[in-house]
């Protein structure tokens, strides 16, 4: 009986790299979402042309995307028994 028993115990889908990884891959969004933020103007009928610079169009939006490719990585990666 206590054979069977500890044969039915569920292991966690992913293990503690998998878990890591994740991490990673959502502060890499964080901190693109944090980059795109701001660039706005206070007075609606002043035009502000910082909200087109390199960090707002061109930066933050690839740090997501990688963000993004490391969560699925994460998810993907098989760990190692």
């Amino acid at each position: 009986m206590k054979e069977k028993n500890q044969n039915n115990q569920s292991e966690f889908l992913f293990k503690k790299k998998n878990y890591l990884i994740m991490l990673i891959g959502i502060l890499l969004i964080a901190i693109g979402f944090i980059l795109m933020a701001g660039g706005g103007s206070d007075d609606p009928t002043v035009f502000n042309e910082e909200i087109y610079n390199f960090r707002r169009i061109r930066l933050a939006p690839t740090l997501v995307l990688i963000g993004l490719a490391v969560e699925i990585y994460a998810i993907m990666a098989k760990p190692k028994k």
